[in-house]
């Protein structure tokens, strides 16, 4: 039966998650961790680091992770767990799939006219709410602490926040090289 929800909510996901990957985590977390219970907030937070230090696009390595995670915690075997992963990535990507073969054609023959162009107006500021969200989910007690339970620890984490987007929005560091400088002070700071 896990097969099934795993199917039908990350294929909801994929239906509606405007805004890439980082638009799509905001969903995820919100199903996987808040809806269903199959994932911690801590385990969700650990799926978007690795999802980000792999290969290929955040949003379904995510879903890889999370169907995979979901199904192991629901009590079933490895094999089955790489089943729960296969079903969630198929799932997501298959509406993008199904879209972008019906309209593909329509697209090209339509896309100068105006209510397209309005179509893409009014999903932009859609897109930026949902990356927005996806950050402001992240920005967890599990992730940042708090001043009163680590205090090191928080000041640490808000200070490398700030810095990585004054970094890469402001200094136009490259973003890879901002994710190694915050490791590295993350590592001397923290441990």
């Amino acid at each position: 039966m896990i097969f099934l929800w795993l199917f039908i909510t990350f294929f909801e996901i994929g239906l509606f998650g405007f805004g890439g990957g980082y638009g799509m985590l905001s969903l995820i977390q919100n199903e996987t961790v808040e809806h269903w219970h199959w994932l911690t907030a801590s385990q969700f937070t650990d799926i978007v680091a690795i999802s980000q230090m792999t290969p290929g696009p955040i949003g379904i390595n995510s879903a890889t992770y999370c169907g995979y995670m979901a199904v192991k915690e629901a009590g079933y075997s490895a094999s089955f767990a790489i089943l729960g992963s296969a079903t969630a990535t198929f799932a997501l990507i298959l509406p993008s799939l199904i879209l972008m073969v019906l309209i593909s054609k329509m697209f090209m023959k339509y896309m100068n006219t105006r209510s397209v162009q309005s179509v893409f107006s009014g999903l932009r500021p859609a897109v930026v709410g949902l990356l927005a969200a996806a950050t402001l989910l992240l920005c967890t007690q599990d992730n940042f602490s708090s001043p009163s339970e680590n205090p090191w620890q928080f000041y640490i984490s808000v200070a490398l926040f700030i810095a990585t987007a004054f970094g890469t929005g402001y200094l136009k560091i490259n973003p890879i090289r901002m994710i190694c400088y915050c490791a590295i002070a993350g590592l001397l700071l923290f441990y």
